[in-house]
């Protein structure tokens, strides 16, 4: 009887066991059917064109705020006098784009609210990232040129964006300010461009071969 009884138990203790390992599967299983590829939306979610202008301006106004924090920290840290000239620069007409961005929101009857902008605090912390994972001078120089202009892209994909949005909601004012923010990152893009290749990629791969 008690060899039976021992049989009985390791037979149930298998069984729990199965059931053990068996119950992950079920919830991998309910992971699947939830990653169907369908997002699902927040309860404040916008639900027309004109909602997504509006949230998407709130990000931008942040990002220009938050750049306007940022860029004094880029210049601090360049060495060639033509980047920290050009950083400056842009400091003033960054400035400017947030002023102006309030006008878009006085002009479609909106509040000028600020909303977290993931992407640019994202671009913000890789460019801190690269400056603490490089030496102050050229090479340095080179990878603020390279953060910077990931912000400018990011910068006229948005602008290029909104002002498309307010041009489909008629918002005619609007597209003219944002139309000339656009083309302010566009030469902002331009000068960082040249600044990489006249002097400061150069003296990056020359300090490289030393």
């Amino acid at each position: 009887m008690k060899t039976a009884e021992k049989n009985t138990t390791a037979a149930k203790a298998k069984t729990t066991g199965a059931k053990t390992k068996a119950a992950p599967s079920k919830s991998k299983t309910a992971s699947k059917t939830s990653a169907t590829g369908v997002v699902k939306a927040k309860t404040s979610a916008a639900d027309g064109l004109r909602e997504l202008f509006v949230d998407s301006l709130k990000d931008i106004y942040w990002a220009e705020k938050a750049l306007v924090k940022a860029l004094p920290k880029m210049a601090k840290n360049a060495t060639s006098e033509n980047l920290v000239k050009a950083i400056n620069d842009h400091l003033t007409v960054t400035q400017e784009q947030a002023a102006r961005l309030e006008k878009v929101f006085s002009l479609i009857g909106e509040k000028a609210v600020a909303k977290k902008c993931d992407a640019m605090d994202g671009l913000i912390k890789e460019g801190q990232g690269i400056m603490e994972e490089t030496e102050k001078g050229p090479v340095r120089d080179a990878g603020i040129i390279a953060a910077s202009q990931k912000i400018e892209h990011y910068e006229i994909a948005t602008y290029g964006t909104l002002a498309a949005f307010a041009t489909t909601l008629g918002e005619d004012d609007a597209v003219l300010l944002l139309e000339k923010t656009l083309a302010e990152e566009k030469e902002a893009d331009s000068l960082l461009t040249e600044a990489a290749y006249n002097t400061i990629n150069f003296d990056a791969a020359e300090e490289d071969n030393e």
